[in-house]
């Protein structure tokens, strides 16, 4: 941190040494005004936190109802694992499908506030979809760039809520870079992931949930899917502020941050002890949203990790696509890709001893399966053939 500080309520990027900015907030002030009880008597969502959340209008606020998701206990999958109190937080059932939308309501609610018109963002897939649609509510013109072989379901939904979509020959970072260099002449805000400091508030809130949904004593661990990995900073973040507030103990979780082995700059950085992440050469993997070569806030990552007593940790595709559907048939819920990898890597942490067989723990599911169908289907071939039933509308098999 460099320790520059810039003035609330004015649209800000980067700090003047190209540092992402974190919000701070008056908490000894919130202690004494705000109470933890009153909490259940707000909106059901993630705006229940908003004395902690930068907008100052209640009339700024664009929401769609994004958050308070629900925090699963999955007793069957955690006895075959070994693990006695496993849980999934299903973001999957928020606006858009993904976690995308805690971040994007926030940033696009306080753009609303400081007058912005244009935005703009480089996306793997799902943080297109969630600014398309929050722009939309806000009546926000829309600029997106998106890597050419994006979910289709990522950019249809991009077209349908009236944003302009370029789709790009290459990877986030190349889309990222289009942005920065038309952004000034075009009058468009940088809206991208850790470049502006209001969508990482909207994703602390997942901390603040989780904390309130295990009625504020925190879990041992939450495996959490990390390509931008603004999740894992802004729950470190929202937990810091909750010891502030006297709200839970000084037991933080475990922070695991769980990547692919096809494109796994954090886990790499973790083992060699590095602060900083190398570019990840030819990144791939069927998660579009981990497909991430260098993380701009990778040292908040790494510290967040490492000051939890965490680690990270990188599992296959075909291991993430697996356990997707090994959770769907015994829980009956559809992953994305990326919440499948941290199911995937629940068994060989526990057979590490990074966690116990009696630990509180929690896997981010980050988005819904259904947005992932093209990936999915490599495990579900359709079958040839079949003979249709006319009496009776139905399709018997050979």
């Amino acid at each position: 941190m460099t320790g520059e500080r810039h003035q609330a309520g004015r649209l800000h990027n980067l700090s003047q040494a190209g540092f992402p900015l974190l919000v701070r907030y008056d908490l000894e002030a919130a202690r004494q005004s705000w109470n933890r009880e009153w909490i259940p008597n707000g909106p059901a969502s993630m705006w229940r936190y908003a004395p902690v959340l930068p907008v100052s209008k209640p009339s700024s606020i664009v929401s769609l109802g994004e958050g308070m998701t629900p925090l699963i206990r999955t007793r069957r999958l955690g006895g075959k694992y070994g693990a006695s109190n496993l849980y999934v937080k299903d973001d999957g059932v928020n606006p858009t499908g993904t976690f995308k939308a805690r971040g994007l309501s926030c940033a696009i609610s306080m753009a609303k506030e400081l007058g912005v018109n244009k935005v703009a963002i480089p996306s793997a897939g799902n943080a297109a979809s969630a600014l398309a649609a929050y722009a939309a509510a806000a009546g926000m013109e829309a600029h997106i760039f998106m890597p050419r072989d994006v979910p289709q379901s990522n950019y249809i939904e991009c077209k349908a809520f009236g944003a302009q979509v370029t789709l790009v020959d290459g990877l986030i970072s190349d889309c990222a870079r289009i942005v920065a260099a038309r952004a000034p002449q075009e009058g468009w805000f940088d809206i991208s992931t850790l470049k502006e400091p209001y969508r990482i508030e909207g994703k602390k809130t997942m901390g603040y949930e989780i904390a309130e949904q295990f009625r504020w004593d925190l879990p041992e661990a939450i495996l959490y899917p990390t390509g931008g990995g603004v999740g894992i900073i802004g729950m470190w973040k929202a937990f810091q502020e909750l010891e502030t507030l006297g709200w839970v103990v000084a037991t933080r979780p475990k922070m695991i941050a769980v990547q692919v082995t096809g494109c796994m700059p954090i886990v790499r950085a973790y083992e060699k002890g590095a602060e900083r992440s190398e570019f990840f050469e030819n990144a791939a993997t069927v998660a579009s949203g981990l497909r991430v070569p260098k993380p701009l806030g990778d040292f908040l990552i790494l510290q967040a990790v490492r000051q939890s007593g965490g680690t990270a940790i990188a599992v296959s595709d075909e291991e993430a696509l697996d356990a997707g559907v090994e959770l769907g048939t015994i829980e009956g819920i559809f992953a994305a890709p990326e919440g499948a990898a941290c199911v995937a890597a629940v068994p060989k942490l526990l057979a590490s001893g990074a966690l116990k067989a009696d630990d509180r723990i929690v896997i981010y599911n980050t988005g819904v399966g259904l947005k992932y169908l093209e990936a999915y289907s490599t495990r579900f071939p359709r079958e040839a053939g079949g003979e249709s039933d006319k009496s009776a509308g139905l399709v018997t098999p050979r």
